[in-house]
């Protein structure tokens, strides 16, 4: 299938000068986000660019060279890796990483042995939205308190300086979006922490003390999956990442829908769903592998197929190649390294609040009718208990809460429930190109 629509279709190769140049474009694009997630969690910068293009590369290979997606950070294991850092160290995030990949490949086998209808039917968006709802708002105090507070001798204390920073880079990023067309709106993220990380050298926040200790050419640092402690897979350390693949893989079909649209092609039947998952899944076990964060594809790379009409696989494979290159300039991780955290808490204000204003998008768009007191039920106890803390302490090792259990609640009440409707096929159909 052609599209007539596109500059440069799939398999359409530019020139190696065009090639360099949209590669570049497309890696900044996706750049901001994919670095912000590790400053959040306390995992290197370099090595979530490294992974972030091994597993696009890894994903263009799996689902043979015809879906032109970008991998890169995820927003929605934020919380999950920051209580298991607290628990067992960022070690133990890594093994829910590598648990979290496992049920991408079950589900994928699944898919590639059942069809894919069955999991949009265990997946509806009156489970799935509020659950992004509660990811949106959980994380809400992570942000302020990045904004807002210092530490100073272990003790946080409220910093009017560098709260500043963090507005003014809040500020940045909703001006790039809301003012400005074209490529510079798809990069509010980049745009508010270069503005915001300027203003803080202004104000004198900035400490370049690893920036002129690193060297130019530095590998990332890896990090081997494993619990600081003891070697110990607790169920609760399954259970707090696990559940949040049910949103990730939401997300996953969500992005396939779109952008099957957007190129005029059917990506849930060819390559198919399970391939792009597997995809999806592989990428995120080999950046656990390495120490980096889980992996999924991204809303900001269908923004930029959607404005330039490039839709290459070579500039998307341009750009992860990029990626890996860049996380071996010490020098430039260093400098992201020294990013102050009020900038980080600036941008996460209006990131965390954007995810859970796409939980209320999706129960929009998906016309969820909440005068139906079965909707209405489902979604105020996953709610309630997401944001509350609620927890199903079992043991030492197995407690079940926040998020995760939001997640599992959801789904058991939209199974057991009755008045369950039907979801009409359409959904997959619509994508048919004759």
């Amino acid at each position: 299938m052609s599209n007539t629509q596109a500059i440069l279709d799939i398999h359409d190769k530019p020139s190696t000068g065009k090639l360099a140049t949209l590669s570049i474009q497309h890696m900044f694009a996706m750049f901001g986000a994919t670095i912000l997630v590790p400053q959040i969690v306390g995992l290197s910068p370099a090595i979530a660019l490294l992974t972030s293009g091994i597993a696009t590369l890894i994903f263009l290979f799996i689902t043979k060279f015809q879906v032109p997606a970008y991998l890169g950070s995820s927003f929605a294991f934020i919380a999950p890796i920051l209580f298991l850092t607290g628990q067992a160290g960022i070690g133990s995030a890594m093994i829910g990483s590598l648990f979290v990949a496992l049920v991408y490949f079950i589900v994928s086998l699944v898919i590639w042995k059942t069809g894919y209808k069955w999991i949009m039917k265990l997946l509806p968006p009156i489970v799935v939205a509020p659950v992004i709802i509660v990811i949106g708002l959980a994380l809400s105090p992570v942000a302020v308190d990045m904004a807002m507070n210092i530490t100073v001798n272990n003790v946080k204390e409220y910093s009017m300086l560098h709260f500043s920073a963090a507005l003014v880079t809040l500020l940045a990023a909703v001006i790039a979006t809301l003012f400005f067309k074209g490529m510079i709106s798809l990069m509010p993220v980049l745009i508010g922490i270069i503005v915001g990380y300027v203003y803080s050298l202004f104000i004198g926040i900035v400490d370049y003390t690893a920036v002129t200790k690193a060297k130019l050419i530095a590998a990332p640092d890896f990090l081997l999956p494993g619990i600081d402690y003891e070697f110990i897979i607790t169920p609760t350390l399954i259970i707090i990442m696990v559940p949040i693949a049910i949103v990730t893989i939401s997300e996953h079909i969500g992005h396939q829908l779109v952008l099957g649209k957007i190129v005029n092609r059917n990506y849930i039947k060819e390559p198919g769903l399970h391939r792009s998952i597997l995809g999806d899944g592989l990428g995120t076990f080999i950046s656990g592998l390495i120490g980096g964060p889980p992996k999924t594809t991204y809303g900001e790379n269908i923004g930029v197929l959607a404005i330039t009409r490039v839709y290459s696989v070579y500039v998307i494979a341009g750009a992860a190649v990029l990626a890996i290159v860049f996380s071996f300039f010490g020098k430039v991780m260093a400098l992201i390294s020294s990013i102050p955290t009020a900038v980080l808490g600036g941008i996460s204000i209006l990131l965390f609040g954007i995810i859970a204003s796409s939980g209320l998008r999706m129960l929009v768009d998906s016309k969820i009718d909440f005068g139906d007191k079965r909707n209405l039920v489902i979604s105020s106890i996953i709610l309630v208990i997401g944001i509350g803390g609620a927890k199903l302490h079992f043991s030492e090792t197995f407690v079940i809460e926040g998020m995760a259990l939001a997640a599992i609640v959801g789904v058991i009440l939209n199974l057991v429930l009755p008045g369950r409707p039907q979801v009409s096929d359409d959904l997959f159909e619509e994508n048919t190109t004759e």
